[in-house]
């Protein structure tokens, strides 16, 4: 092939729609403006996901139990971010931390504490619900 010969490819415009992915969703949606946050759990193998997913990445069930997470856990591992992805940019410096839940699960997220001296690998965290600008939101406090 000669620099001046292009090759032209016949693709079909990949698509996404997030409503119908909102809509599966729609459960962990409805409880987190109720102050509730729930895993999904495959129905057919078992699997426990969070954040949810619709569809089983195990066996490809498209039925999942909702599961509420009761907000105990304990800190894996966390870090703080200095320099800010750009829709952080006004935000001051924040910590986040993955915790496994009670129910098994690891959930990232946003914590708060007043005393970062406090903050350790093996911390007992409460994952709680707020209302933010965009809507409810969840993030881990120290117990």
């Amino acid at each position: 092939m000669t620099t001046s010969q292009k090759t032209t490819f016949n693709a079909k415009p990949i698509t996404f729609n997030p409503e119908m992915a909102s809509r599966k969703l729609s459960e962990f949606w409805r409880g987190l403006e109720n102050g509730k946050i729930y895993a999904s759990k495959c129905r057919k193998c078992g699997t426990m996901s969070f954040p949810p997913v619709a569809d089983c990445s195990i066996c490809m069930n498209s039925d999942p139990e909702w599961i509420e997470i009761e907000g105990n856990g304990e800190i894996e591992t966390f870090t703080k971010i200095m320099i800010r992805p750009k829709s952080f940019a006004n935000n001051q410096p924040y910590t986040v931390a993955v915790a496994k839940m009670k129910e098994g699960v690891k959930i990232l997220a946003s914590i708060t504490i007043p005393d970062e001296s406090k903050l350790k690998i093996g911390a007992r965290i409460k994952l709680i619900t707020k209302k933010a600008e965009a809507g409810s939101v969840y993030e881990f406090t120290l117990q």
